[in-house]
């Protein structure tokens, strides 16, 4: 297995389909697609793209992740902290312990790296 990973969008590995626990969502029917691109067995690291349909549901992180902002629309709020919002572009970390909610309003596509504890 080589030690370098291209993310090529024209060629990617069999995607899952998921969305978040249905007691975690607050509005609409908020659907993700995952692609994973890099995941070693017994690693504690994976990446890969994720895309979401409009929707606002609750999260909380163990994990630390970097995202890439590729394409859509999104608003991330920290439970008694700030609201950001989020376009094509916006490249950010959720830090183990964040707690708040996700609001895709336009539907997004990121690139994102995990970190688990």
């Amino acid at each position: 297995m080589p030690n370098f990973v291209l993310f090529d969008p024209q060629n990617l590995p069999e995607p899952e389909h998921t969305g978040p626990d249905p007691e975690k969502v607050l509005d609409g029917d908020p659907r993700f697609t995952v692609w994973t691109v890099e995941a070693r067995p017994g690693d504690t690291a994976f990446a890969g793209y994720w895309k979401s349909t409009p929707g606002e549901w609750r999260v909380a992180y163990d994990e630390w992740e970097y995202c890439s902002l590729l394409e859509g629309y999104a608003v991330v709020t920290e439970d008694g902290g700030e609201t950001w919002d989020l376009t094509a572009g916006a490249h950010f970390v959720f830090r183990p312990g964040f707690k708040g909610t996700w609001k895709v309003v336009d539907p997004v596509l990121k690139t994102f790296v995990v970190i688990m504890p």
